[in-house]
């Protein structure tokens, strides 16, 4: 079996409809620029508030990925 790398990055990603979207929009723009994601964890999870009124779920996001060996 090979030895295998894998960096970790934190993300937040934002969304009007919930948490799991927030966290879906992050993976998923994260996968544009990067390969092999490995794992999510999420970290945090947090409200944006204006005027008394729920205007953004943000999902903070420990995101890991495989080194290529190359």
């Amino acid at each position: 079996m090979s030895e295998s790398v894998y960096k970790v990055i934190e993300l937040v990603g934002t969304s009007s409809v919930s948490w799991e979207e927030a966290a879906k929009n992050a993976v998923e723009t994260a996968s544009k620029s990067l390969r092999d994601l490995r794992v999510a964890e999420v970290t945090k999870m947090d409200l944006k508030i204006d005027n008394g009124k729920v205007v953004a779920y943000r999902t903070r996001l420990a995101l890991s990925f495989k080194y290529d060996s190359e």
